[in-house]
This record gives C-alpha cells, structure tokens and sequence, in this order.
C-alpha cells in the first residue's frame, strides 16, 4: 500500500471512526441549530444538556453560554458565534517539525492510555517523512511494555534502545539519547512510566528522567506528549493536571477517540491547560494517528460541509512529503 493509500485510508477511518462522538455531540448540536421554533434561552438550555453530556464539562459549557447569551437571534444566528467560541477553546498546534537533531520527545501518561502504541505510531510517522528516528522503551516497570514496544519497533523497521525489566529509566533515556546523538538520529522517542511498583513517586521518576537528559542536552526534551484516553471523558482532566504540574507539557494525544462518545473532553483539556491536541488515535494501525485539525473538528460537529475539503486540501504532502 503506498503513503497516498495509506493516507487516504487513515482519513476514511478518522470519519468513520468519530461516529460515537458524533452520536453524543454532533448529531444533537446539528439538530438544535436547524430547529428555529426554539427560543434563544430554550436553545441555549437545550444546548448545555448536549455539552454536559458530551463531558465538556460544567466550567467551560457555563462560560460558552455566557458568551452566547450576550447575543441575540435564532439557532442558525448564534451557530458562526458557537463555532468560533468552540475554536477559541482549541489551540492551534505547531507545524510538525522537528527543532533539535535530534529531537527528544518524552511520551507520558497513565497506563492502559495507549501510550506505548503512540510512542511507535509518533515513530512510524517520523519515518514517512524521511527522517530516521530511534525508540527507548523507558516504561522498565512493565515488562509487557518492553515486549510491546520491541514487537512494534521489529514491526515498523525503526531501531529500539532497551534494558531489562526493573531497569533504571532515567539510564535507559540517557543510553537512548547517547545513542541518538552517535548515530546522527532525527528523533528520539522515549515511553516512559505509567504507574510505579516501587516507593518512588511516578513524577519523581519523571522529573530524575529530565534531569539525567539534560545532561546531554540542557535544551531536552523537545516535546513532552501526554497520551489520554478518550473513553476516561472529563477524568482525563485530573490526569492532565497531575502530569502538567511536574512536566513542560507541549502538546496532548488523544486516543481512542474512535470507540468514545465522550469527544467533548477534548475542549476541556485544551481549554484548562492552554496545551495544544496534536494528535488523534483512531485506531490500531500504524497510520491511524492522524493531526488534530481544531477547524476540522469542530466543522464535523456542526455539520460544517468546509470540513472535508480542508482536510483533503491539507493531508498529503504536509504529513509525507511527496506521496508515493
């Protein structure tokens, strides 16, 4: 299957697969906006049961209705000012580049999140696009972790630096990052811990990580990725804030996204931490990470025809260079 194929596969299964969000918040939003018997107060009751159900969250539906109520007019009035408060919730993420050689991107989050698999998938990436990248299995507290990683990494073509379970992580990042830099590598790629069997604290363990990188590189990490499952809804949010507090987080990942009605999350977490979702899982293969798109995104949810075109107009050659 060549990169194009590859593409237009993953972008099928991105649409097909947000179905239970769509199901949860989509459909319901799209069916309040076409309805102009309603009231602005009963639509704007209407639309806080939809978010509330969709785990936006109290908070952040309270201070869209605020905003939507300082104006008057029909469902299909208020729709541009939803949508342009929906966006203002969702950072733009940055261009996918690479800012040091090589770059250091640290993936966390709780176990059963998805972590380790999106560790490989950031790495499958980084290989379409020509670029060598090289894996650290720094998860050594879950031996399942080590082998999954290993199964990927066999799979994909792409190097792995691993010890044996029980090993230190923060040795384990520090062999990885030496031998990125020895072999002229891209990208380096570390899974980390999800939980700990041992008296250390988890962001303790973390932070040691750091430091012992900045050993070698006081610039690393580059990217600290948190990885969230979407199916967890507004708990994502305490998991952020445990993260966020110990670690420069740069962007979020959210998985799963393709068996969860709970899609609304996703304005919660970028709304209370101001970090950017620059990915989406929608599934177990390889190219089933795709970037996040805020304008797309919010686009499917209204029912917004633009979307699709924006995201044809914009997938091919930003993700892979020139298609094979």
């Amino acid at each position: 299957m060549s990169l194009r194929e590859q593409l237009q596969r993953g972008l099928r299964v991105l649409s097909e697969r947000l179905a239970h969000t769509r199901e949860r918040l989509g459909a319901p939003l799209q069916k309040l906006l076409s309805r102009p018997d309603l009231s602005q107060e009963a639509f704007l009751q209407e639309l806080e049961r939809i978010l509330l159900g969709a785990d936006v969250g109290v908070e952040l539906t309270e201070r869209l209705l605020q905003h939507l109520r300082q104006q008057r007019g029909t469902a299909q009035e208020l729709k541009p000012l939803l949508r342009q408060q929906l966006l203002q919730l969702l950072p733009t993420p940055p261009p996918e580049q690479l800012p040091a050689t090589p770059t250091v991107v640290l993936v966390v989050g709780v176990n059963g999140s998805g972590k380790t698999t999106t560790a490989a998938k950031l790495a499958w990436r980084w290989k379409c696009l020509g670029k060598q990248p090289l894996l650290a299995a720094a998860d050594t507290f879950r031996a399942a972790a080590i082998e999954q990683l290993a199964q990927w990494a066999e799979r994909l073509g792409i190097p792995l630096i691993r010890q044996q379970y029980g090993a230190d992580p923060a040795a384990v990042a520090y062999d990885a990052l030496r031998a990125a830099q020895a072999r002229a590598a891209d990208v380096l790629i570390v899974d980390t811990a999800g939980r700990l069997h041992t008296k250390t604290p988890l962001m303790a363990e973390l932070e040691k990580l750091v430091r012992v990188l900045r050993k070698l590189d006081p610039t690393a990490p580059h990217e600290v990725f948190l990885v969230l499952d979407a199916a967890t809804g507004h708990n994502a949010l305490l998991q952020a804030a445990g993260f966020a507090r110990h670690l420069p987080l740069t962007g979020v990942v959210l998985t799963k996204l393709d068996g969860s009605a709970k899609g609304g999350m996703a304005f919660a977490v970028a709304a209370q931490f101001g970090v950017p979702i620059r990915y989406v899982g929608v599934g177990e293969g390889a190219e089933e990470l795709l970037p996040f798109h805020p304008e797309s995104f919010v686009d499917a949810l209204l029912g917004t025809d633009a979307a699709s075109e924006q995201v044809q107009e914009w997938h091919p050659q930003e993700l892979f260079g020139k298609p094979s």
